[in-house]
């Protein structure tokens, strides 16, 4: 039963990020990216909850059917991280402005020094633009980041994307 619950909470919360839109927009801004999302989050919980069901309803004992729902969530958020990416990351014949790159990955071209502007790339809708950037610490070339902020139309700031040891 308590797997049951679980994976209702998680369909919930799928349920209202599709209509709503993000539920944790800013919550998780210091781990850049998609990955907690509310989409990511409720798929992962939700067939985390309906896979441990299904592993206990087949007679398995409560640990590994605990384990059987975690590798179903970590399957299942994955897939919908990788929608979220697919979908945001689609073309579009709207023009492009510069806020549209808030919330975007991209990656540093020209080092950003500590108390400068360096340069990165970022993909919108299927361009690359490429515009000067700030960040709070110093960031080689290729260091993968995340756009916070607009400074101006030619400038934004950008964060290091978090990324896992391993």
């Amino acid at each position: 039963m308590t797997f049951l619950v679980i994976g209702l909470v998680g369909l919930v919360v799928l349920g209202i990020s599709l209509v709503v839109g993000d539920l944790f927009d800013g919550a998780f801004d210091a781990l850049a990216g998609d990955v907690f999302s509310s989409a990511v989050l409720g798929a992962f919980v939700a067939a985390t909850g309906f896979g441990g069901a299904a592993a206990d309803a087949a007679g398995m004992p409560t640990p590994l059917a605990v384990s059987i729902g975690l590798v179903a969530g970590v399957g299942f958020g994955w897939f919908a991280y990788w929608l979220t990416r697919l979908i945001r990351d689609g073309g579009s014949d709207a023009t492009i402005t510069i806020d549209d790159t808030i919330g975007r990955d991209g990656k540093v071209v020209t080092g950003i020094p500590a108390d400068g502007f360096g340069v990165v790339n970022i993909l919108v809708g299927g361009h690359t633009l490429r515009l000067n950037a700030r960040c709070d610490q110093p960031l080689d070339p290729g260091t993968e980041v995340h756009v916070t902020s607009v400074l101006s139309p030619t400038a934004v700031t950008v964060a290091p994307v978090w990324q896992p040891l391993g």
